[in-house]
């Protein structure tokens, strides 16, 4: 018999958490819901398995904690958290356990440097994308964790999350940058608003099996500004 667990203070906790970036008001609806129970037992239940996933629970909303709901103006969304134990710190990208950038988060400064940065590439670069999120972007994957070594292993359980954060987003803001990131983001285009914008790119980890050893970012980062400059003004730009 499955152990149970206070699935009811695990929820309040996280309520409590979101309320100073403002998504409680976003977010409460699915939180409070059954379906937000059976993503909170399914992960228990795979750790009574024996199935280690990441980033800890306690982690997995960081990206809301640290973007705040007003100043959003971007939602990045990669694939997975990175499968390896005390490495993803739930924001999709960041290494800030670890100090040191991971091979994906290589490539994506490398175009940052090569697009934005006119080719310098001794710009130093923190692996800790809190400096981002801070701006207004919103650092999600497809999937909020992942068991060990298991890429795509937990899409299914955090489906139901994402369609209903793009819905409330749809409802509730406009002029929203979207950037997809690989194939499994990209699935996710149908449920994005015409009220937003649509950027896309391969995944950055693509870069390590094209031949070329680096990432075709499709000009996002530079994309994403020109929208913003355009909308509301130079000032309001992205630092990458």
């Amino acid at each position: 018999m499955t152990e149970q667990i206070n699935i009811e203070e695990i929820k309040q906790k996280l309520i409590n958490k979101l309320e100073p970036s403002g998504w409680t008001t976003k977010l409460r609806g699915f939180i409070k819901s059954s379906d937000f129970d059976k993503i909170i037992q399914t992960l228990y239940d795979q750790r009574q398995q024996g199935k280690r996933f990441t980033p800890p629970l306690k982690t997995v909303f960081t990206a809301f904690e640290k973007c705040t709901v007003k100043d959003l103006r971007v939602v990045l969304i990669g694939q997975d958290p990175y499968p390896y134990i005390n490495v993803a710190d739930g924001m999709a990208f960041s290494c800030s356990n670890t100090g040191k950038a991971q091979t994906s988060l290589r490539f994506i400064f490398d175009a940052i440097d090569n697009t934005v940065h006119d080719g310098v590439h001794n710009i130093v670069h923190d692996p800790n994308l809190s400096r981002w999120a801070e701006q207004g972007v919103l650092l999600l994957n497809s999937a909020l964790t992942c068991e060990i070594d298991k890429v795509g292993s937990h899409y299914g359980i955090w489906k139901d999350f994402i369609s209903y954060l793009i819905d409330m987003l749809n409802f509730t803001d406009s002029g929203l940058i979207f950037i997809l990131l690989g194939k499994q983001a990209q699935e996710l285009e149908s449920l994005i608003g015409p009220n937003h914008y649509i950027l896309k790119a391969s995944h950055p980890a693509s870069a390590a099996h094209n031949g070329t050893n680096m990432w075709d970012c499709n000009d996002v980062f530079n994309e994403t500004n020109r929208i913003i400059e355009k909308s509301n003004g130079s000032e309001f730009k992205i630092n990458w």
